[in-house]
């Protein structure tokens, strides 16, 4: 059996029951929640990410939708505490801690206001001690529950499954972060991005750090080398987003043939030393178009692996998996029904697969996987020839 890739999305009640559950506390019995979740994500602090949230509420709000600022932080800059200025805002709740007043969101009181959209900066925040939830996020789930919209601001370096490669590029232990499930609950991620030529004349300018700490940040974690691999890491998780939600779509609107929005390769492999020609070549395409690639081995009841072609096999997924290839064995009939099934399920769009040349009259008595799978796709197939015959690894014609 093939397996699917069903993208799944948590609903705003799964999302409390988890928070719920992670914060060991009972799950209360309350009505699903409708409310959207919208996600400014950027590189690193600076990029404008709660400018652009605020320049787009400012516009959804001239448009007649009901808008409130929950929490915006500016940090005393000019051109965003402007932005705020005609926005109805909600006011702070006031938490007392060890003899200090700190400000936090006042979720119920939005909640008891019940705007169309909540404006809430820093998604990854911790809340003050004494608060009823711990993360801001949490926070964000209560109004999502309660069937608000939610905008939020978010740096990529705060997402949980990122933490330990945002350390190792930036040498920054990151304390603060957002668990992957709350951004894949997003219904929309907006990637706010700017060059790391702009993020350093801001910087310079004093539009994001004084004059001093500004110095410092440039020759630490805002120097040029980190900043890009942020941007990296920012693009591909806002790719990661958009993937998902295109595979929504096309479940939803039934579409069965891969849209040409992103390219996916499939390799198919067997035991013989010719397999590994195909994952190379597999990977120079897939590393061509940036694209993931996929090595897929179909075992079929008639085929039968001898012990020394089994460990040829585990050799050839191990390179596959070496050039960072997700590898798959499959259990299945026929290896071109199921690789078939498997391109649609994965919205392959390109497949690799190994070629020899047959008799038309053998074609058609006992038609090749190749010709099989031809019958059955609707993309790109490369047919790769084996090397010439007495070199090495020529394979056998297909089955």
């Amino acid at each position: 059996m093939v397996p699917d890739r069903e993208p799944h999305r948590p609903s705003a009640e799964e999302m409390l029951a988890r928070l719920h559950e992670e914060e060991g506390e009972s799950v209360p019995s309350t009505s699903p929640g409708g409310g959207r979740l919208r996600i400014f994500l950027g590189a690193a602090p600076g990029v404008g990410k709660t400018y652009e949230m605020l320049v787009e509420a400012r516009e959804a709000r001239q448009a007649g939708q009901d808008v409130v600022v929950g929490l915006v932080e500016t940090y005393g800059r000019p051109q965003t505490a402007a932005q705020v200025d005609d926005l109805e805002v909600v006011p702070r709740k006031q938490v007392v801690y060890q003899g200090v007043t700190l400000e936090e969101l006042d979720t119920a009181a939005v909640i008891a206001r019940r705007p169309q959209i909540a404006l809430v900066d820093e998604l990854a925040h911790t809340n003050a001690p004494g608060s009823p939830h711990a993360k801001r996020y949490a926070d964000v789930i209560d109004l999502l529950q309660a069937g608000i919209d939610v905008w939020t601001t978010l740096n990529v370096q705060h997402i949980e499954s990122l933490h330990t490669n945002v350390e190792t590029i930036t040498g920054v232990a990151v304390r603060e972060t957002v668990p992957d499930w709350v951004v894949d609950r997003a219904d929309e991620v907006s990637l706010v991005d700017i060059s790391v030529e702009e993020m350093h004349r801001r910087m310079r300018e004093g539009n994001i750090y004084p004059p001093a700490q500004a110095r410092m940040a440039l020759q630490h974690f805002f120097r040029k080398g980190n900043l890009t691999a942020l941007r990296e890491l920012a693009l591909r998780r806002t790719a990661e987003n958009v993937d998902d939600a295109l595979e929504r779509y096309m479940a939803d609107h039934q579409i069965a043939d891969p849209w040409p929005a992103s390219e996916r390769i499939l390799v198919g492999v067997d035991h013989r030393p010719f397999s590994k020609d195909l994952i190379r070549r597999g990977w120079h395409l897939a590393r061509r178009l940036k694209a993931p690639l996929l090595a897929v081995h179909v075992q079929t009841p008639t085929a039968a692996l001898t012990p020394d072609e089994a460990a040829s096999l585990r050799d050839n997924l191990e390179l596959a998996e070496d050039l960072g290839a997700e590898t798959l064995t499959v259990a299945a009939p026929d290896a071109a029904g199921a690789l078939a099934h498997l391109a649609q399920a994965r919205h392959v769009t390109q497949i690799v697969l190994g070629n020899t040349l047959r008799a038309p009259w053998r074609e058609l008595l006992r038609p090749s996987l190749t010709h099989r799978l031809l019958a059955q796709v609707r993309v790109d197939v490369h047919l790769v020839p084996p090397p010439r015959a007495g070199g090495r690894g020529t394979p056998p014609e297909p089955s």
